[in-house]
């Protein structure tokens, strides 16, 4: 990778934000998605910088920036994947071939069939719901419908003839039964969530679901897609290059995200330990013993397939999100995803620390509301009165 020359003063002025072109594509890829659209960082610097970088990730990128460019920014991106293209590095468009045969689909590819799709949000145990429509032939449509566990992987499936007065009245009494909003969709991002959630299936659950494939050829005769460019990177360029907020976490999909109990209980029970101990008796040294935990948490639970799921679930959470106008908060949402995904460490983003720390806490909360009604049935009345009036005051002090 050659350097960037400092003769334009856009290109030096991200050398000095601290892009280094001497490292690793992986590392210069996340450096430049780390300073896009800070102040003072010009997109035309990042397409020549990415240009510049023999990596399939940097024509992602640029594919990414595509998507939204204009003018004399687009020339500048056009130009930078082209130099990629004489290095053998194609774009996601022109790689669109061979990727059917791998199986990899690339969300933000032009559209050219009748298909759409339907998706639900995301409740809080993880399930939701996928419909995916076919004209026929012979009038009417074909429909898939899928629900989807993120624990359970796919919970069922079925195909069914509908006319397109029947889908539209499905949708209206499922909106209504629910209280959920369905979001129109593109098909092969609703296709990829189902055919992720057949693998994810246990082999002992899958004969319970019926034929997922059988029935999936019925509307899709390319082969299951196995990786997922998502467009939502695309379509929300400017907001995923910016910091994950925390006010995204008072947003509804994440109060009700609820990572496994066993998966944090661990870190919960090392929590109170460190605490509770009688060897360390400085506050502020437990303080840092329990910060410690704190950190080791949120680096393992945000790593390897935990991280990966999570990286996913905000893809999918922003996608919904844009589709149901709310916008700024799907550029949180595809912030965070992108943090995950670039690799950055989680432990320095406030958005990580509060995300893991809420999750930890609900559990701590549901163990010490499980002792105290434990407690509650050994106790005699009168000792049960008692406690009952002393918590009241405590409230009242409050």
């Amino acid at each position: 990778m050659s350097i960037i020359r400092e003769t334009n003063p856009d290109d030096a002025k991200l050398i000095e934000a601290g892009f280094d072109p001497a490292l690793a594509p992986a590392g210069a890829i996340a450096k430049i998605r780390e300073l896009k659209g800070q102040p003072g960082i010009a997109d035309g610097a990042i397409a020549r910088a990415l240009g510049k970088i023999a990596d399939a990730g940097a024509a992602a990128m640029l594919t990414e920036m595509e998507a939204g460019a204009a003018g004399e920014l687009r020339r500048e991106v056009r130009r930078a994947l082209y130099k990629l293209k004489q290095h053998g590095i194609d774009t996601p468009a022109s790689a669109a071939g061979t990727a059917d045969a791998a199986g990899t689909i690339h969300g933000n590819a032009p559209e050219k069939s009748e298909k759409t799709a339907m998706l639900s949000p995301i409740d809080s145990e993880g399930a939701r719901i996928v419909w995916i429509v076919k004209p026929r032939v012979q009038g009417g449509v074909i429909r898939m419908w899928a629900l989807i566990s993120e624990r359970e992987g796919l919970v069922g499936a079925q195909n069914t003839a509908l006319s397109r007065r029947e889908l539209k009245s499905e949708r209206e009494a499922l909106e209504r039964r629910a209280q959920v909003k369905l979001v129109d969709a593109d098909w092969r991002v609703a296709d990829f969530i189902a055919c992720e959630a057949w693998r994810n299936t246990p082999e002992s659950r899958r004969g319970h679901v019926g034929n997922f494939l059988t029935l999936r050829a019925e509307l899709i005769a390319s082969p299951p897609p196995t990786e997922l460019l998502h467009p939502v990177y695309a379509e929300l360029t400017a907001e995923a290059a910016g910091e994950p907020s925390l006010e995204l976490l008072k947003e509804p999909e994440l109060l009700e995200w609820r990572i496994p109990d066993a998966t944090l209980k661990p870190y919960v029970e090392e929590i109170a330990r460190a605490g509770e101990s009688v060897i360390v008796l400085n506050p502020m040294h437990k303080q840092e013993r329990v910060n410690a935990v704190l950190d080791r948490a949120t680096a393992e639970l945000l790593a390897g397939d935990n991280g990966r799921a999570v990286r996913r679930r905000l893809e999918d959470i922003a996608y919904y999100m844009a589709r149901a106008g709310r916008r700024t908060e799907a550029g949180w949402a595809a912030a965070a995803a992108a943090r995950l995904r670039d690799g950055i460490d989680v432990t320095k983003l406030p958005f990580f620390q509060a995300f893991i720390r809420t999750q930890l806490g609900t559990v701590a909360a549901a163990e010490q509301q499980k002792a105290e009604d434990e407690t509650r049935l050994i106790m005699t009345p009168a000792e049960a009165m008692r406690a009952r009036e002393a918590r009241e005051a405590r409230t009242r002090r409050r």
